[in-house]
């Protein structure tokens, strides 16, 4: 069981759409309950939700904006700071009447519309949109058969390539200014000592295959401005690698995969989506950006420190070769990292609001905690 739930931590950051089904209820113990929420005091007012006009920008008129992703982890958070902030929201999805119980519509005079469409609508929603965010891929968390290989690339291929057809074939007066899409960190391969930032050469292995094709049928779409994320370790309660690490450091059984030593250059879903939408109000921003946090950290620290804040032990790693024997090919998303870090972004003065892993921990798991006793 520890094996299939480790196979579901995404090194590479490829998966953005898993949503999130709860596992295993069973609370901290009433001493790190309180040890969470005390550690936590000093962090809770600087870490906030993200804003409507991101890193203090000036407020900005009310924009149409087009998401494919939409439901996932990282696209539903972003609808809902979008239509926040008083933007009309259009979400392409394979099924709109299904999708909408993914997405928390903002309430109140001034929230913007959200709407869901499908792809042989895809074509009018598009029209007249200022940006399009594209975050549509199929997750990576599997053991790699020659058929799953080629979905996981075909996935992202596709819609891409139906995103910048689409622009392509509208008049120029129709087309969006602004694409936002993503990649992720799988582009620069991997390295245990090596530090990537955005002008760094791309990997040679598969997923940094499947990055560098990812991003070509971006380039594609015949916009003002392009702006390419990629996309690191997305922390949050509701989804990705630490709703699914906690539950097994809850059962005494946590511990990191491998060794331990492998990279984990994260960043807290508040701040991309901040900076997703910094990307299409900034005309500063464009070409590569690295979505993570400035502070990467070994795989072995972010379980110590994720059992430290749970108050649990950190003392059970999931074996390479038993890895390695379910998952195949596959383990290499669990087993490999990459130390990256976000030079463009500085550069750009973009500001995080969770610049520290425990400084993360700590917000997200008070969450957690809290919504246990609602």
């Amino acid at each position: 069981l520890r094996i299939m739930a480790a196979m579901k931590i995404n090194i590479n950051a490829l998966s953005l759409n898993t949503p999130y089904k709860k596992q295993c209820s069973r609370p901290p113990s009433r001493r790190s309950l309180s040890s969470v929420r005390s550690s936590s005091r000093s962090v809770r007012s600087k870490v906030v939700v993200a804003s409507a006009s991101p890193n203090g920008s000036v407020p900005v008129s009310p924009k149409k904006v087009v998401i494919t992703g939409g439901t996932g982890l990282v696209g539903s958070a972003l609808a809902s700071t979008l239509t926040s902030r008083g933007d009309n929201v259009v979400i392409l999805t394979r099924d709109r009447f299904k999708a909408r119980g993914s997405v928390k519509p903002a309430r109140g005079k001034d929230a913007g519309a959200l709407a869901f469409v499908e792809t042989q609508d895809f074509a009018d929603a598009v029209r007249g949109a200022y940006a399009i965010v594209n975050l549509a891929g199929e997750p990576i968390s599997t053991r790699w058969t020659d058929e799953i290989k080629r979905e996981i690339k075909s996935s992202r291929i596709r819609i891409t390539e139906l995103v910048a057809t689409t622009i392509n074939e509208l008049p120029e007066e129709d087309r969006p200014k602004v694409l936002v899409s993503a990649s992720a960190l799988g582009y620069y391969g991997t390295s245990m000592s090596a530090t990537f930032d955005e002008q760094s050469p791309g990997g040679t292995d598969y997923l940094a295959e499947v990055c560098r094709d990812w991003e070509v049928a971006a380039s594609a779409a015949e916009v003002e401005r392009r702006v390419i994320v990629r996309i690191g370790i997305v922390l949050s309660n509701e989804g990705g690698a630490l709703a699914k690490m906690v539950p097994l450091f809850q059962m005494f059984a946590g511990g990191p995969p491998g060794e331990g030593s492998q990279w984990f250059s994260w960043i807290h879903r508040d701040d991309l989506v901040n900076m997703l939408i910094t990307a299409i109000d900034d005309s500063r921003y464009e070409g590569v950006v690295n979505g993570v946090a400035p502070s990467p950290v070994r795989m072995s620290e972010f379980c110590s420190r994720l059992g430290q804040t749970l108050g649990r032990p950190n003392w059970l790693p999931v074996p390479g070769f038993a890895l390695n024997a379910v998952l195949g090919e596959g383990a290499s998303v669990v087993l490999d990292g990459q130390r990256v870090v976000p030079s463009r972004a500085q550069e750009l003065g973009f500001q995080f609001r969770t610049t520290s892993v425990q400084q993360c921990l700590e917000v997200e798991l008070v969450k957690e905690v809290s919504s246990s006793f609602i």
